[in-house]
């Protein structure tokens, strides 16, 4: 390996490592900022559950929990306000590969990914009651829940929807560097429904038909929206 050779790979390793530095620092922050509010967090996520005739009084059934569930809010809130940070590291760690003229996308495509993963984790907190009241209504029993596994439940189900939420803008940028075409994708919808049928399956937590339906739809919209956009903007 020549000394250029590996001058360049740990030049792009010391990026790499100061994108994750300065990732993990907006998600300290952001953190110690969710934790200020904690409250109000615990407050919203708990709202769906008081939307299915719930009391929205959780129980905790170790010393430890609250503390932990605590814990586990600040580092969602911050999860959800550094995501603007975080995306353009991720991006900004790919541009150097980029050409000129696909350097210009930066911008657009990173206010996508923060719009989608926003728009997911909406929707998801949007249908998260109806999933509630799936669950409850499956026994007859009294629906009481717990802490810790309320809060991971909701906040795997949120971060899920909106990660999910992201593929359009990794479609369109294969599209415009000329991977793909609108004519393919529109071809390729069979292909498209299978695979959104099982990815849903697989990064769903619940794993249940109805929550599977949830994603499943609006992931394929977002499929045919990006066919359209591809063909209008990019004229492929």
């Amino acid at each position: 390996m020549t000394d250029e050779r590996r001058q360049s790979i740990l030049e792009h390793l010391e990026e790499f490592r100061w994108r994750i530095v300065k990732s993990a620092i907006a998600l300290v922050i952001t953190s110690i900022v969710a934790f200020i509010f904690r409250d109000w967090i615990l407050d919203v996520l708990v709202q769906p559950y008081r939307d299915i005739g719930g009391d929205g009084e959780l129980i905790a059934l170790k010393p430890t929990e609250a503390f932990g569930s605590a814990m586990r809010l600040a580092f969602f809130g911050g999860l959800l306000l550094a995501s603007p940070v975080l995306l353009y590291q991720l991006w900004g760690f790919i541009n150097p590969a980029l050409s000129k003229t696909e350097r210009r996308w930066t911008i657009p495509i990173v206010g996508a990914l923060v719009v989608l993963f926003v728009g997911g984790v909406l929707f998801a907190y949007w249908v998260l009651p109806r999933g509630l009241e799936f669950f409850a209504s499956v026994l007859d029993v009294e629906f009481r829940l717990q802490i810790t596994e309320y809060l991971k439940f909701v906040t795997l189900f949120l971060l899920v929807f909106g990660l999910s939420f992201e593929f359009p803008v990794f479609l369109y940028a294969a599209a415009a560097a000329g991977i793909v075409s609108s004519e393919k994708l529109a071809g390729g919808r069979r292909w498209a429904v299978t695979i959104i049928v099982i990815v849903a399956a697989v990064v769903t937590p619940t794993g249940d038909p109805y929550t599977l339906l949830l994603l499943s739809v609006p992931l394929y919209l977002l499929y045919e929206i990006t066919i359209w956009l591809i063909r209008w903007t990019l004229r492929k």
